[in-house]
């Protein structure tokens, strides 16, 4: 295959920060995606509807001239969100979501939950109204081995989760293991998002001629056969599977440092290296429906019109892009790739 055209696809998970950051990174979603569910991890984060409702306009003030893109907003989870909170985010119609995040577990999650069962009240509002709770699946206990985080989040939490709350709708976000696949092809009103990054590379790729900074991200990438399941669930066809790149910016000094952000910037060609990753299990047939239709179905919400094309050319990755005072580096950048958006 030399040409392939889509649906133009939506990203279901994606950081654009704010402020000078947001105006430099969004025209790179916005070149390949109508539509983002935006993470609401600032500082200080999104915790209302009054929150959400003025990022969103700087968001929309940031989209380049004669360009089209939709943020889908979500809330910040904390010990002492209201329910009432989220009948208000639920009425606003632009608040799509609401977030999970351990207390502690990735940037900017110093806010999180710490237990979660004290937001049973919030979750139950939400199974009320119908509002999806998007989950970073993860424990923060350091006795928990890195590369165990997201199964034991699974077995300790999540499972009872599902069964205290059934008809809640979940999404398991940027899964990474063989068990977070089989929870969520096992439960009902469950789906989840899928990186490029854990289509792409196991955790050999951090070590590979030394430490390899921009692929740390979190959920920290896992072993072969983990990748493997992940990959499979992609290419699928399984609606419970789709696209969110959790592409996360952060300047080259703020990697590459003695303590370095977790995070991997994907914005730039996001739909390229998904391409790469269906190609390599002859799934391409299968990108559409993953990039294009199941998140949609799963928000309820009516798919895109429009189409993107990618060809079969060779290109150069750019060693970094310009942001803030040190330059962004892109995921595998100075590598070739063998797909291009035209």
């Amino acid at each position: 295959m030399q040409k392939l055209t889509i649906t133009q696809p939506d990203d279901w998970h994606l950081h654009v920060r704010d402020g000078a950051l947001l105006k430099t990174v969004l025209p790179h979603t916005v070149r390949q995606f109508t539509r983002a569910i935006i993470m609401p991890n600032l500082k200080p984060p999104v915790r209302s509807v009054a929150d959400a409702a003025a990022y969103r306009d700087r968001i929309i003030a940031a989209i380049p001239a004669g360009k089209r893109f939709e943020p889908l907003m979500t809330l910040y989870l904390t010990d002492n969100t209201d329910p009432k909170e989220i009948i208000a985010a639920k009425a606003s119609q632009f608040v799509k979501a609401v977030k999970y995040y351990p207390a502690g577990a990735t940037t900017n999650a110093d806010f999180g939950v710490t237990d979660i069962r004290k937001c049973d009240r919030v979750f139950e509002a939400m199974q009320q109204v119908d509002m999806p709770l998007l989950l970073h699946g993860e424990v923060t206990d350091q006795e928990v081995d890195v590369f165990d985080r997201e199964k034991v989040f699974i077995e300790k939490h999540l499972i009872p989760l599902k069964l205290r709350f059934p008809n809640l709708r979940m999404v398991l976000e940027h899964i990474t293991t063989s068990d977070a696949v089989k929870f969520v092809l096992a439960a009902n009103n469950v789906a989840a998002t899928i990186t490029p990054q854990h289509l792409l590379f196991n955790r050999n790729i951090l070590f590979k001629g030394g430490i390899r900074p921009h692929y740390y991200c979190l959920p920290i990438l896992k072993g072969e056969e983990h990748r493997q399941a992940v990959l499979q669930a992609a290419t699928s066809g399984n609606p419970k599977f789709f696209l969110g790149t959790d592409s996360a910016p952060h300047s080259r000094n703020s990697k590459e440092n003695s303590c370095g952000c977790a995070g991997c910037y994907s914005a730039l060609h996001a739909m390229e290296l998904y391409a790469e990753a269906f190609e390599s299990v002859d799934a391409l047939d299968k990108l559409e429906a993953f990039a294009s239709f199941h998140g949609p179905d799963f928000y309820k919400l009516s798919r895109n019109t429009e189409q993107i094309t990618m060809i079969k050319t060779t290109w150069r990755i750019p060693d970094e892009a310009p942001f803030t005072e040190s330059g962004l580096v892109p995921l595998r950048a100075g590598e070739e790739m063998t797909w291009k958006m035209t």
